[in-house]
């Protein structure tokens, strides 16, 4: 018989692989930007590596201090009025009592497509956002559900790990970004070194690689831990509401509506409780889906019953 775990073995398990998951991407990150530094004469090298590396730090402590509001800004999430949506504050206000958590901000994005996300360095510092589409299309056990669902990540210590590397997928991309352009615009520079011709093509591989395989490893990444975090956040729902079915009747919904989240991008889509981004490469059913499949989520919130 398997072992069993207790609340804290997992929140415990948590924090130890997001501090190796954070270490591995902030290597990964260094790698770039030593890549990086081989579009540019050897006496200019050591240079970019170390500037390169200050952006980078600076845009993860930034990520740290201040990636709630930043996330909510780039989903275009605006703090939700206490008055005109009061139930959904008192279905926060709920769950938050039952799983012995501070009031989070509440934050609505004005989508049609039913989903919602946690984020936040701690549970004082946290946030839950929801779209107006998953307020209409959801009763009050179906929303109870997924807040609570959101708030077992914040109860797990998931949040900052996924605010984290939101910033530092963003990160990759942005590297990735520079050097393609670079590479088109900046070889010339380059091409006037002693060490040009074996050098340069050795150099255009590398970007070619760099552009191709760093958003695909920062994905592999994420994929690593974010598929046993929202199956240990669904029970950790059942936990707060006693109600499997509630969550269980959520993802249905939510996996059987069409829509995208369109202020959802490659970096933030691992926050929201089932795939925002359907339609595209990592679409819900995709091989680098950061969430389980749906039919395994319900079948196992039903198998609680």
């Amino acid at each position: 018989m398997a072992e069993r775990k207790s609340i804290h073995d997992c929140i415990r398990s948590n924090k130890r692989k997001s501090v190796f998951f954070v270490a591995l991407l902030a290597l990964l990150l260094t790698a770039f930007c030593a890549a990086l530094s081989a579009f540019f004469p050897p006496e200019e090298q050591g240079a970019v590596i170390f500037i390169s590396l200050i952006f980078v730090a600076v845009y993860i402590l930034f990520g740290y201090f201040k990636g709630s509001a930043a996330i909510m800004a780039l989903s275009g999430a605006k703090e939700a009025d206490p008055k005109s949506e009061r139930q959904l504050y008192n279905v926060v206000e709920e769950m938050a009592i039952a799983g012995g958590l501070p009031m989070p901000k509440v934050y609505i994005m004005e989508e049609e497509a039913p989903n919602a996300f946690a984020t936040g360095r701690n549970p004082k510092d946290s946030a839950v956002a929801v779209t107006r589409g998953l307020l209409m299309k959801l009763n009050r056990y179906e929303l109870q559900g997924v807040i609570a669902h959101e708030l077992s990540h914040v109860r797990h210590y998931d949040i900052l790990f996924s605010t984290l590397v939101c910033f530092m997928v963003g990160a990759v991309a942005m590297i990735a970004r520079f050097a393609w352009r670079f590479m088109l615009f900046g070889s010339g520079r380059r091409s006037s070194s002693r060490k040009a011709g074996q050098g340069q093509a050795l150099i255009l591989i590398a970007a070619l690689a760099l552009m191709i395989f760093a958003p695909i490893l920062s994905t592999i990444v994420q994929l690593a831990i974010s598929r046993e975090r929202e199956y240990l956040a669904d029970a950790g729902a059942v936990s707060l509401t006693r109600n499997p079915e509630g969550l269980a009747r959520a993802l249905e919904k939510i996996a059987a509506d069409p829509g995208e989240v369109k202020a959802a991008s490659g970096a933030t889509r691992a926050l929201f409780i089932s795939e925002p981004m359907k339609k595209s490469f990592f679409g819900a059913d995709s091989l680098f889906s950061t969430h389980p499949p749906i039919a395994k989520r319900v079948a196992r919130l039903r198998a609680m019953s």
